[in-house]
């Protein structure tokens, strides 16, 4: 009689010596444990993140009881040894040396609408129709009012680009400008300028930086072409 039990106990794990209560009990836990295995195994990755992590996977905690992990740069505060404000530049200042001829100062592209136009007119005060008046400009054989041609020209500004963040520390005037319009632009056309030096002059203490001012369109065409003269300090 007992020889069946000692082959299903020994089949399902439990000994022949258990009492009925405790094979019961066994079996239960056998029930939920493999019944969490498979419910693991189902849950989505992103559930995995409201596991309780481990003593060792959790954060360490300062004495301030803050999580040292989220600290940064920004928790330091700069003080007067460790910030100068005289070094605090966009770029590695230069001189007059240390400029070449042949290099490009670029600024960044600009689509200009009708507001820049209006907002023009009403600094320089030029009320012309062809600036503004779409018919006029049409009868007088253009497509749409002309941008105004100062405008175009304030494109080639040195601030524009980079230039005068190498120079700060040792330019002293800009000097001269000067330009040829070569083609229309209205409203919705985009702007690259550039300046780049074509001479250096020195001049004793100082020296005269030319620089060959461009202007062109969308479409890769010269629009404007002129020259920029500045006087910098031969040494900072």
């Amino acid at each position: 009689m007992n020889t069946p039990r000692q082959t299903n106990d020994a089949r399902s794990g439990i000994s022949p010596d258990s009492d009925e209560g405790s094979s019961c009990l066994s079996r239960r836990n056998m029930i939920l444990g493999g019944a969490a295995v498979v419910a693991a195994m189902s849950l989505p990755k992103n559930s995995l993140a409201s596991t309780p992590l481990s003593k060792t996977d959790q954060p360490s905690k300062n004495n301030n009881g803050k999580d040292d992990n989220m600290n940064s740069t920004t928790d330091i505060p700069e003080t007067a040894h460790t910030f100068n404000r005289s070094n605090f530049t966009v770029v590695p200042a230069r001189t007059f040396e240390d400029l070449r001829v042949g290099e490009i100062f670029r600024a960044p592209s600009r689509t200009l609408t009708d507001a820049h136009a209006s907002a023009f007119q009403a600094v320089s005060a030029d009320n012309h129709p062809i600036h503004y008046d779409v018919e006029y400009a049409r009868r007088h054989g253009h497509t749409a009012p002309v941008v105004h041609g100062l405008q175009v020209f304030a494109f080639t500004a040195p601030g524009a680009t980079l230039f005068p963040q190498y120079i700060g520390a040792v330019f002293i005037a800009f000097t001269e400008a000067s330009c040829k319009f070569l083609k229309e632009v209205h409203a919705g056309d985009t702007l690259y300028s550039a300046l780049e030096i074509v001479a250096l002059t020195p001049q004793g203490d100082s020296g005269q930086v030319t620089t060959r001012a461009t202007v062109r369109n969308q479409r890769g065409e010269l629009v404007l072409s002129g020259e920029h003269k500045y006087l910098l300090r031969r040494h900072a």
